[in-house]
């Protein structure tokens, strides 16, 4: 790894959630992130619990240098300058960490393909999956200059055979993982990070029972970031609990390991 005071990230989807914790261990480093997220403090108190200021604040307090983007990641033109600015101010870009997701995560219910609703595609594809795959693209010419890496966050189950038993969600939630096959050979590394399922900020999972603490996700971003051999993944989706046995994360190792091996929710 490079000066981790040169380091400069990208974090989508910061504001909270596991896009704060990843967020706050990268500053850990003396990375310097963009913190980019939709909730911002001139936003009234409807939204969930946590700030694009917030996370950058706390970036901060852990050694690195936060700097809050208020976003909406379906604004092309916003993203756009957000990675103009970053050319401009920082010159490079090492972490691409693309978390913010617009559509259902997981879905309420899944079932035959036939069965669910035309509509939950538009959402999952004309949504989440378009911004990412912008994201990406605007990242792309940054990244390839730093052959830099791509965390694509997401309610992945590597050992599923159909994520949350929803084709549709499945697919979406492996779409973004082909980027490797453009990336890799420009040096660039690109993967997926599974998180057995997405915590809420009331502490709650959105769809089962078992989910990875976001300091365990976080830790797996970080680790990943410092490790040379990180292009081993290019490519694939990488479970927490994977990540955690490699890189040794203590206690969370056995947490982790834990949750992985828990029946899928559902």
């Amino acid at each position: 790894m490079s000066d981790a005071a040169e380091l400069t990230a990208v974090v989508t989807g910061a504001a909270c959630g596991f896009g704060r914790d990843i967020a706050i261990a990268i500053g850990a480093v003396g990375a310097t992130v963009y913190v980019a997220g939709w909730w911002a403090r001139a936003w009234d108190d409807s939204g969930p619990p946590g700030t694009v200021e917030e996370t950058a604040w706390r970036v901060c307090e852990r050694g690195g240098h936060g700097l809050p983007v208020t976003l909406d990641h379906a604004d092309d033109g916003a993203v756009m300058a957000l990675f103009e600015r970053v050319r401009v101010e920082r010159g490079r870009l090492d972490l691409l960490v693309v978390n913010a997701f617009d559509g259902p995560v997981p879905p309420s219910r899944g079932g035959p393909f036939w069965t669910i609703p035309l509509g939950q595609w538009q959402d999952l594809f004309g949504g989440g999956v378009r911004e990412q795959l912008v994201v990406a693209r605007l990242a792309a010419p940054l990244l390839i200059a730093r052959r830099g890496l791509i965390v694509l966050t997401g309610y992945c189950d590597p050992d599923a055979e159909v994520i949350a038993e929803h084709l549709f969600f499945d697919v979406a939630m492996n779409a973004t993982s082909r980027l490797a096959h453009d990336l890799r050979p420009h040096g660039v590394t690109a993967l997926a990070l599974a998180a057995r399922s997405t915590r809420t900020d009331t502490g709650t999972t959105a769809h089962g029972k078992h989910s990875d603490d976001g300091e365990f996700v976080g830790r797996a971003v970080r680790a990943l970031l410092e490790d040379s051999w990180v292009a081993d993944y290019a490519g694939r989706t990488v479970s927490v609990a994977e990540l955690a046995e490699r890189y040794g994360f203590g206690a969370c190792a056995e947490r982790a390991e834990a949750v992985h091996e828990s029946p899928a929710p559902g």
